[in-house]
């Protein structure tokens, strides 16, 4: 298994992040903080560091020690965002949390629920991953709209669950299992056959506008 050559599907590629990705990943980071701020995981502890050579770094070293895996979102070549994979547990809970950002000027071009396709389809059928969650705050419609295009399943709602913005906040829950995509979580979303009402919240989950 070799990370770092491109899968793809059309002009939506990902690959493992390379060192020399740090300078364009932190330019786009800058150049998008009006868009990305309010989503960005902050720690209550410390100030965020835009130091993105030493952010990719520790990231490879994760991989390294099988914890994670930092991919790089492309279309058509240029570089769109970042996924992780992050999380990663083996044994008996076999299971990885899937994280994600994407440029504006990307967004609206399938970037990310491909990806995510993608990149699930790579844990759960090269690595032998069981489980795959992502957790996404109420607030945000985008990525809700991820969850229902490729099927994933609603859990539950997480209080006050990953500090986001300066505060901790409360997020949903969404997971696939692999016996859910025998063909892969790409092929039933192309193929129009991820269900609908997967990611369906349940009223007592909804959270007031």
């Amino acid at each position: 298994m070799d990370l770092t050559v491109p899968r793809a599907q059309g002009p939506i590629s990902i690959r493992l992040v390379r060192p020399k990705d740090a300078r364009t990943l932190q330019n786009e980071l800058i150049s998008n903080r009006g868009w990305l701020r309010k989503w960005e995981a902050t720690s209550p502890d410390s100030a965020v560091s835009f130091d993105m050579r030493a952010g990719v770094k520790r990231l490879l070293q994760q991989y390294r020690d099988g914890a994670g895996i930092p991919f790089v979102m492309e279309y058509n070549g240029e570089v769109a965002g970042q996924l992780n994979v992050w999380g990663i547990a083996r044994g008996s809970l076999s299971s990885a949390t899937i994280g994600y950002w994407v440029s504006e000027r990307f967004a609206g071009h399938g970037v990310t629920p491909t990806s995510v396709a993608l990149a699930t389809d790579i844990c759960f059928f090269e690595l032998g991953i069981h489980r795959m969650e992502i957790c996404i705050r109420p607030e945000n419609v985008a990525s809700l709209r991820v969850v229902e295009k490729l099927g994933f399943r609603y859990e539950g709602l997480r209080r006050k669950y990953i500090h986001i913005n300066g505060d901790w906040r409360d997020h949903y829950s969404f997971a696939l299992v692999r016996e859910d995509v025998p063909g892969g979580v790409l092929r039933r979303w192309m193929s129009g056959q991820a269900p609908e009402d997967a990611a369906r919240i349940p009223p007592g989950d909804l959270l007031p506008e």
